[in-house]
């Protein structure tokens, strides 16, 4: 790079005179430059050696006609004609020798001076003159009387003349081009680089401010003013994104900020340089599609079912391949997966909206290459609602009834309640089970407000026939598919006084043992005493006795015996039956078929009809045997069990005395004592001496 030469005026050595030298870096001294220069003069006033850049001047030059020459200068290859180097442009002054006699431009030269003007009035000599140039100045003034004659007196002074500072010097970049680098992963307000804009200017007449002018780049990047140092700051003002631009080109305005409007006819006070930022790729992770995914699905969604899809991409050029995982911090039960390979979300387990209406997990999605990049993304599955319940009462009802009630009197009021949640609100119906639908006793009657009551049918009820009633009430809502359900209310017959409030639900001698005296219980309590010491030294003085033989007889020898020698407790056996179940129909459990005996025939199994009526017990049971007589389905059935087999592994042979080929009285059981421990008590019974026989 060149910027000016100078050269003299009127030269009159013997010798061209020396102007300069050009050279190029690319100049290996090799001569396959060649150096050509152009412009004015070239070839006339100037010469240039082109191997080796010198340049002189041919001729004599006058910087009265001519002060300054513009030249360009450029380096060729010799053998290709290619330019090494872009051309460069520089300047040839001349300087100026004391040649010329000064001239006044008039012959005579007029001024007026008003009177009483001052005196001692100082004025610069110079226009324009220039604080940078020089600040401080030095004058000596001389006053002279008898109008500077010989023989008058004079008296001198110095005056230091100091130039104050005005706004007349525009900033100026030192370079044109400044060129920066940022990662593309560069956090936003990132600092990139500093640019100055100088100013020879001082205090407020110095400040510059900067700015990016409208174009590429303006929204990505910002500039800001260190007030300490005048410099300008340029930072991140938008994410980076190599995929999208690698390069940005902004163009910087430095301006001063306190123009002075005198000098404005200079020109304007701000400079202008461009700045290049080049964007640096980074290794992104993955990056989701959404911020976030919301997945609606049925609570009746079959096993293996795809409910959803994420999706995630490599921001980088390579593109590289990505997996997909769930995060099973988030779905410990594990009742999501994914494939790995499309994003797409299915079921492993059945899905139940009463137990967990919401499911929030996290789906990770990872470079294959590169596993350390990954992203997280959340994903909240909503389980959508599905008749599935059934409804059923709300609570538990302890419903009575007074035994002085009249028709028509409201006893319960009952409500439900259903683990599903319809988007149209519940609605329930109660209605009388369709095999009953007339019952004597009570009324269901639907209050249409999800709530039924409970009205007494007769006049009057006894605790003595019936002491509880049980109320099918077959409950079923209004959604799709509706489902149903049977409570049961039971009913328990009660004694009331006149207000109808509940005085006792208990037998009637429970009733009358409240007013016994202290004398009777603990009478009582003494009888039940006694009656336990009696038990228990029963049950002692029967464990004492002997057991019987198993075979009082020994002729009385059979493959199988049966004793059936356990004789029930008759109607006192009250831990033997219930006698409440055959006052309760719904209570009895149904009939079950044998599992020893496969009939040949399966017959359907018939429900009997309860019988709701207050009848007697014993008509009852009859009637209950009778149905079970006429029921070819019932127990028991014949069967046959042979107990005459030993077993292979078995040392003795068949026991039984229908194999024996000899007779009783001839048969020798000795042997059995041979046989070992197990079969010492066989030996006890069959081996003994003749007197035991006999």
């Amino acid at each position: 790079m060149w910027n000016q030469f100078f050269l003299l005026e009127e030269y009159t050595g013997t010798d061209t005179q020396y102007v300069g030298k050009l050279h190029t870096d690319q100049d290996k001294g090799d001569g396959n430059l060649k150096y050509i220069l152009t412009g004015d003069g070239a070839g006339s006033l100037f010469v240039i050696d082109e191997n080796t850049g010198d340049i002189h001047a041919a001729k004599k030059l006058d910087r009265e006609e001519k002060s300054l020459y513009i030249l360009r200068a450029k380096a060729i290859d010799r053998k290709t004609g290619r330019q090494v180097e872009p051309e460069s442009e520089f300047i040839i002054k001349i300087h100026d020798i004391n040649d010329n006699e000064p001239k006044f431009t008039k012959d005579l030269y007029t001024a007026s001076v008003p009177e009483m003007s001052g005196v001692g009035i100082i004025k610069t000599a110079l226009p324009d003159m220039s604080r940078e140039n020089r600040e401080q100045y030095q004058v000596v003034i001389q006053a002279k009387d008898m109008g500077g004659q010989m023989g008058g007196l004079s008296g001198t002074t110095t005056v230091n003349i100091t130039l104050t500072d005005v706004n007349n010097n525009p900033p100026r970049f030192p370079q044109s081009t400044y060129q920066f680098s940022s990662p593309e992963s560069a956090p936003l307000g990132t600092h990139l680089g500093r640019i100055k804009a100088n100013d020879p200017d001082l205090g407020e007449n110095a400040e510059v401010e900067y700015s990016i002018a409208e174009g590429e780049g303006a929204d990505m990047f910002d500039v800001i003013t260190d007030k300490d140092t005048q410099e300008g700051i340029i930072t991140v003002k938008q994410n980076l994104d190599f995929e999208k631009k690698m390069l940005y080109t902004l163009r910087v305005d430095a301006s001063n900020t306190h123009p002075d409007p005198r000098f404005l006819h200079l020109g304007p006070f701000k400079d202008t340089a461009v700045i290049k930022i080049s964007v640096e790729d980074t290794d992104e992770p993955p990056v989701f599609s959404r911020h976030s995914y919301l997945i609606e699905v049925d609570e009746d969604v079959k096993e293996g079912s795809i409910i959803g899809q994420v999706t995630a991409y490599d921001p980088d050029a390579m593109n590289n391949l990505i997996k997909y995982s769930v995060d099973r911090n988030t779905d410990m039960d594990r009742i999501f997966s994914i494939h790995s390979e499309n994003g797409s979300i299915f079921t492993l387990k059945p899905l139940d909206r009463e137990s967990s209406p919401w499911h929030n997990i996290t789906i990770t999605a990872t470079e294959i290459n590169n596993p350390k990049q990954s992203s997280h993304i959340p994903v909240f599955i909503r389980i959508l609602d599905i008749n599935d319940h059934a409804p059923e009462f709300a609570m538990y009802y302890e419903t009575f009834v007074c035994e002085n009630a009249k028709p028509g009197q409201l006893i319960q009021t009952v409500s439900v309640m259903d683990k599903d949640d319809p988007p149209r609100g519940h609605k329930f119906f109660f209605e009388p089970v369709p095999e009953f639908p007339l019952n004597p006793n009570f009324t269901i009657v639907d209050n249409k407000d999800n709530t039924a009551g409970i009205m007494t049918r007769k006049d009057g009820y006894s605790r003595n026939k019936m002491s509880t009633y049980l109320l099918p009430i077959l409950i079923f809502d209004n959604d799709y598919p509706i489902q149903s359900s049977t409570g049961t209310l039971t009913i328990r017959v009660c004694a009331c006084d006149n207000q109808g409030n509940m005085q006792s639900c208990n037998a009637e001698a429970l009733v009358l043992s409240a007013g016994l005296s202290t004398g009777a219980l603990i009478a009582i309590l003494l009888c039940v005493l006694i009656l336990l010491i009696l038990v228990v030294l029963f049950a002692a003085l029967k464990r004492q006795r002997k057991k019987e033989p198993l075979i009082i007889s020994k002729d009385d020898v059979r493959d199988n015996i049966v004793t059936y020698n356990d004789e029930g407790g008759g109607e006192e056996d009250t831990q033997a039956f219930d006698i409440g179940t055959l006052r309760n129909p719904e209570a009895r459990e149904d009939s079950k078929l044998r599992r020893d005996v496969m009939p040949e025939t399966i017959f359907q199994i018939r429900r009997t009809v309860p019988l709701w009526e207050n009848i007697d017990v014993q008509d009852f049971i009859h009637r209950r045997l009778k149905e079970n007589d006429s029921d070819p389905s019932a127990p028991p059935y014949d069967s046959l069990a042979t107990y005459a087999y030993e077993g292979n592994d078995s040392i003795a042979d068949s026991l039984s005395s229908l194999e024996s080929l000899t007779a009783d009285c001839n048969q020798d059981y000795d042997y059995l004592s041979d046989w070992g421990p197990r079969f010492k008590k066989l030996a006890d019974m069959y081996g003994g001496d003749e007197s035991d026989r006999d």
